[in-house]
């Protein structure tokens, strides 16, 4: 028999329903004398010499927590799933910070359940607030003081051996400039990245999108808003690099101890 060269019948492979025209992809090629049907496999198609062209994803299609993790502007106001999870995150920090400090297993259970990650020893005073809690990793031996806050639209990582004195700040969220925009309940979440053996003082703000290297300390007051070196002494607002942590400062001590 000749090949029958008649274009096939794509609309036969589409519903009229949403779900349908999100998930169908674009047929090409003709030459086929197989007819494509709703139920018609993709192994089938493929075998019958197909090339399939997958629908590019939209804005329209991410949901508003996807589009936080991108890094992109998000709805963080008036989404659904967002506002669920903020309103389910306040309540375990609420049940949290009215338990007794001698309820140490039970402080630690909620804790381990309201954070993303954490290792075997960790210490976070009350009262402590956070927005989604999942974000939030912390190392070994990580300890943080009363009064601090961690909007964490996105991930907050902090190493081993932290200290993070009281009321400190780290602020992941930011918003546009635009007041039309903001108004809009718009808004952006960039990660932060605390090294290991890291301290910092009392009263300290990191803002969105900031790293702070191994070994550093920041004095207390500072506003962070760029990424700090490892090793160093940075204090200020803006916070500014003072000097390298040397072995001078390990001297210092060490007659004490």
């Amino acid at each position: 028999d000749k090949p029958d060269n008649t274009t096939p019948d794509y609309t036969t492979a589409r519903t009229d329903t949403t779900e349908s025209r999100e998930q169908t992809s674009t047929l090409k090629k003709s030459s086929c004398r197989t007819k494509i049907l709703p139920h018609t496999s993709f192994s089938a198609i493929f075998a019958c010499n197909y090339t399939l062209t997958p629908l590019k994803q939209t804005d329209k299609m991410e949901t508003e927590k996807m589009k936080a993790h991108a890094g992109k502007l998000y709805d963080a106001n008036y989404d659904a799933e967002l506002l669920k999870e903020r309103e389910i995150c306040a309540d375990t920090i609420f049940e949290l910070n009215r338990m007794r400090p001698s309820q140490t297993q039970e402080r630690q259970a909620l804790l381990r359940q309201l954070l993303g990650k954490t290792k075997e020893n960790f210490t976070i005073i009350s009262p402590f607030f956070c927005d989604y809690g999942y974000n939030i990793e912390v190392g070994e031996n990580f300890f943080m003081n009363m009064n601090c806050v961690i909007l964490d639209g996105a991930k907050v990582t902090f190493g081993d051996n932290v200290f993070v004195a009281p009321q400190c700040g780290f602020y992941t969220a930011g918003h546009p400039l635009d007041t039309e925009q903001r108004n809009k309940g718009l808004e952006y979440a960039y990660p932060i990245t605390i090294g290991n053996n890291v301290w910092i003082g009392a009263h300290v703000s990191v803002l969105p999108g900031v790293t702070i290297g191994d070994d550093t300390v920041v004095g207390a007051g500072s506003v962070v808003v760029r990424d700090l070196p490892a090793g160093v002494l940075a204090v200020g607002n803006p916070c500014r690099v003072v000097r390298y942590i040397t072995e001078e400062d390990k001297q210092k001590y060490l007659s004490q101890i």
